[in-house]
């Protein structure tokens, strides 16, 4: 499948989503329109996975959460290797482990590698954990011989790949595989292309394990000047990158700050240090960054009860050890055990539902004592 000239990567996506519905090489879920897509023939192009040399050395690997990666997510469970999976959209962090239960059957290792079970066997792994990652596996939309990818728009590959490497995670000599239908790779201009887009190292489809050889650098860690205010409202550990890469001297200046301060300042409004800093988003509570016991649980409807939320934790295998009801407030606060199971609640609860509001849940930070 060729890409037309003079298009862009959001015509690249259209082309390829459009042409997958078509033919009926979409598989569930559709339609594949503004996703990793997933497609007919994906188990049979992650059997190519295991045979690559690099995952037969590798003992850590991290699998994007995406349909068509399920079977890649298996093997690495399969091979007794360390299987990391980003956390959805990076809302409660990077990394989930996924950790099977002992004895763990082929049959039970398969439902650890869905998004069942990323939600139900993972273990947070945090910024301090000193991870070291062997090899990545990326979803593409397209991708090209050269090694040149293009995602479905919303930047997440790039940023985990940037994240890890600003962790010290990965380094330049770090594998990166896709796997894709053949009909996704295409021709990628290369005008396209910006420093901080990541390249692979190997595709593969249900026909073929292409090695591009590509030579083009990845991102070497975050690029500060491209994220938004909006984004580091919406990822909280990009709030803790930050900070700690501030305090190393590093220029951290988002790409819309500095416009940001503009406008919230006149002759009427306070000095800037009475008002909150306009990249630094709302907090459920006042207080530090640090590990927190507590989940803050939000937007919940005007008429809901306390009990119906509990009927719903315990259905997510999430009750909690206590529970801070603000039902006039629209908001509950849970209290875990420990941060890791505070972190673990935070994963299985995204996208809960009470009545007709989607829930706002994410940690909540410590009081200052």
């Amino acid at each position: 499948m060729e890409s037309r000239a003079g298009v862009s990567k959001q015509d690249i996506r259209e082309q390829i989503w459009d042409y997958m519905e078509s033919q009926n090489i979409a598989d569930f879920p559709r339609p594949v329109h503004h996703r990793i897509p997933n497609f007919k023939g994906a188990s049979r192009a992650a059997e190519h996975f295991p045979r690559l040399q690099e995952f037969q050395m590798a003992r850590t690997i991290k699998v994007n959460p995406d349909a068509p990666q399920k079977n890649a997510r298996f093997f690495v469970l399969d091979s007794k290797k360390t299987l990391l999976v980003p956390t959805p959209r990076l809302r409660t962090g990077l990394f989930n482990r996924i950790t099977p239960p002992p004895g763990a059957t082929k049959e039970t290792l398969r439902t650890c590698a869905t998004s069942q079970g990323v939600r139900n066997y993972s273990v947070p792994v945090g910024l301090d954990s000193r991870v070291l990652v062997d090899l990545v596996v990326v979803g593409s939309v397209a991708v090209s011989e050269k090694g040149w990818r293009i995602g479905k728009g919303e930047g997440y590959a790039d940023l985990e790949y940037a994240m890890m490497a600003s962790m010290g995670a990965v380094s330049q000599g770090t594998p990166v595989v896709t796997i894709v239908h053949d009909c996704q790779v295409v021709d990628i201009p290369e005008a396209l292309l910006e420093d901080h887009d990541l390249t692979v190292d190997y595709i593969l489809t249900p026909t073929r394990t292409i090695t591009t050889g590509c030579v083009r650098p990845k991102p070497t860690g975050i690029v500060w000047s491209k994220i938004s205010c909006e984004m580091m409202g919406k990822i909280p550990i990009l709030r803790s990158l930050r900070s700690r890469e501030k305090q190393a001297g590093k220029d951290v200046t988002l790409r819309d700050e500095h416009q940001h301060v503009v406008e919230t300042r006149s002759p009427h409004t306070a000095p800037p240090s009475a008002v909150r800093r306009p990249c630094d988003p709302p907090q459920p509570e006042v207080g530090e960054d640090v590990p927190s016991n507590s989940v803050y649980v939000g937007n919940l409807p005007g008429d809901a009860r306390v009990s119906e939320l509990k009927r719903a934790l315990r259905e997510h295998g999430t009750a909690p050890l206590r529970l801070t009801w603000q039902g006039p407030r629209r908001r509950a606060f849970l209290h875990y055990q420990d941060p890791a199971e505070a972190q673990r609640a935070v994963s299985r609860l995204q996208g809960l539902h009470l009545g007709a509001n989607t829930l706002r849940v994410t940690l909540a930070r410590q009081q200052r004592t």
